[in-house]
């Protein structure tokens, strides 16, 4: 099947793909990578007025270092991410879940940006910016806002971007010192059916404090298993500190029925992937 109609536009800086999508009044798409959005133009299931090629704005393929922040520009390729030296260095939860995104030929053309904006549940980049707690930064014809992950998406695949802000660049905090991740798919680099990512530090006396838990493909947006981060504040992970946040972290959930799995089976594997996570992660702590 091929796309209807559309207009093609390639604008030479990122004030005039504000001003492309001001004159479709909602009804124009930003071109990024193009991994989501060209299947879904080919098969009819989006039928743009335009589309907006921001590929060549070099100005948002920037990865650098401002302060304490890692900035992450929206054009980021996730096989950039990949390989990169000082994602390895600052970002190596984003480098640990880059690589179960997709093929190689998506990493190559998909980005960090395009991800985020999809807003897919299953997603591995909007878990980990999410447990991070990134920033995304976009422009529109209102000047520049800065959004936090938790505010990121009203419901799948739902931004809360305007029709004309296009986003720009991903702030990163620093990274905490340990982090685990698990995703369980059918096959390798399929969707996955839930996903689980954890991060925080370990005090001199043992205990956790300040534990991020995230759960993908379980929700209608990645969450955060806020029950679960409460119960182990100040917790030594100990094995019955573990299962008991693995069953905590069911009140975050709301599972969709789809091909990939029933929301029965991913209600069963939440608690268990999570204690898996947070075993790999105490572990990560005593390596």
């Amino acid at each position: 099947m091929k796309s209807a109609d559309f207009a093609y536009h390639r604008p030479g800086d990122i004030a005039e793909a504000v001003r492309h999508l001001q004159d479709y009044d909602g009804g124009a798409r930003v071109l990024a990578g193009g991994q989501s959005l060209m299947p879904m133009i080919n098969m009819r299931l989006w039928r743009p007025d335009a589309v907006v090629d921001i590929n060549g704005l070099t100005d948002l393929t920037g990865l650098t270092v401002e302060g304490d922040e890692t900035r992450i520009g929206a054009l980021v390729r996730h096989s950039t991410l990949e390989f990169s030296p000082l994602v390895a260095e600052r970002l190596p939860l984003l480098k640990a879940m880059v690589a179960f995104v997709g093929d190689r030929q998506v990493r190559n053309r998909g980005t960090i940006g395009g991800s985020l904006v999809q807003g897919d549940p299953t997603g591995e980049m909007p878990l980990g910016c999410l447990v991070l707690g990134a920033t995304v930064h976009v422009l529109g014809p209102s000047g520049a806002r800065a959004i936090a992950m938790e505010d990121l998406y009203e419901g799948a695949y739902a931004a809360t971007l305007a029709p004309d802000e296009v986003l720009t660049e991903v702030h990163v905090p620093p990274h905490p010192p340990h982090f685990a991740f698990r995703e369980c798919c059918r096959r390798h680099n399929d969707f996955c059916v839930l996903s689980v990512a954890a991060t925080g530090p370990i005090a001199d006396d043992g205990r956790w404090r300040g534990l991020r838990i995230g759960l993908g493909g379980v929700n209608d947006t990645p969450v955060l298993a806020e029950a679960s981060m409460a119960l182990l504040e100040g917790s030594r992970l100990d094995d019955a500190d573990i299962a008991a946040a693995g069953q905590a972290a069911r009140e975050a959930i709301d599972p969709p029925d789809d091909i990939r799995g029933s929301a029965e089976y991913r209600a069963h594997l939440v608690p268990l992937y999570v204690a898996r996570v947070l075993r790999d992660l105490r572990a990560s702590a005593h390596a």
